[in-house]
């Protein structure tokens, strides 16, 4: 269902190091738009941050993800059952684990639904998510606010990455605006039109820098012999940052998009 299989165990570590935390407010919401709590599905849970926070509010979650060694970093919870889906595993199979048709309450899918085979994946959400009262809710995030100067750098290099992006990349970069979403509007943002939102989060220039290490464009471009983040790009972050021991508030541009049946 995810291409995201062939992270290394290196890019997991940093991948999940880079990871900001999801505000808690849009769990609240949405267990707010489901009739009945009972289970939940984070597809593509990476470490579980997502899965974590729908357990504050639903019996039990379960957490899926293809690539096994994000599942071996996941956080372990009492609410939350981590399953590896590898791709070879059938729909009937998959369904059944998630505790069958008509059977979920809330899915979420963050940061990862561009990853995804969408027309096996929505096929699945059609036979899981509850007719009633049932919701889906998937989300992205595609830049980092810091400062005007640290950002003019950043421009320049999302910029250079263009000619490395894949057309899954595009779609996350695009805040998926383009992404199909075949879902009733319930106005948390809908096929075309998500909804813009922010991710505070507080970084050091060290978080920031590792920020790229498992950055999907720079992976891809270096795969092809580019290094796009080149030591004078860096040196130029660095006086940017200014105090290079100084932590920053910045901020993770997100949209999202969330539906019924």
């Amino acid at each position: 269902m995810s291409q995201m299989a062939t992270l290394t165990n290196k890019q997991a570590n940093e991948y999940l190091n880079a990871r900001p935390t999801y505000p808690t407010i849009w769990y609240k919401v949405l267990a707010g738009r489901t009739s009945d709590h009972k289970v939940a599905w984070d597809v593509g849970t990476g470490n579980g941050q997502a899965a974590l926070g729908v357990a504050d509010y639903y019996q039990k979650v379960v957490a899926t993800d293809i690539n096994e060694k994000q599942i071996s970093l996941a956080k372990p919870h009492p609410k939350v059952t981590y399953l590896h889906t590898p791709a070879s595993m059938s729909d009937d199979e998959l369904v059944a684990k998630l505790g069958g048709d008509n059977s979920i309450d809330l899915i979420v899918a963050a940061q990862s639904l561009h990853y995804f085979d969408l027309k096996r994946f929505y096929a699945i959400v059609r036979r899981v998510l509850r007719k009633e009262g049932g919701i889906i809710a998937v989300w992205v995030y595609n830049d980092l606010v810091v400062t005007p100067k640290v950002d003019s750098i950043m421009k320049r290099l999302v910029d250079s990455t263009k000619p490395y992006r894949t057309p899954t990349m595009n779609l996350a970069f695009d805040g998926y605006k383009a992404i199909e979403f075949p879902f009733k509007n319930i106005r948390l943002g809908t096929q075309g039109r998500p909804k813009a939102l922010e991710i505070p989060h507080k970084l050091s220039l060290d978080g920031y820098l590792g920020f790229f290490k498992s950055w999907q464009p720079l992976v891809k471009a270096k795969e092809q012999g580019a290094e796009l983040l080149k030591p004078s790009m860096i040196n130029e972050f660095k006086e940017a940052w200014g105090d290079q021991k100084e932590v920053k508030d910045v901020a993770y541009k997100a949209f999202m998009l969330a539906g019924k049946l």
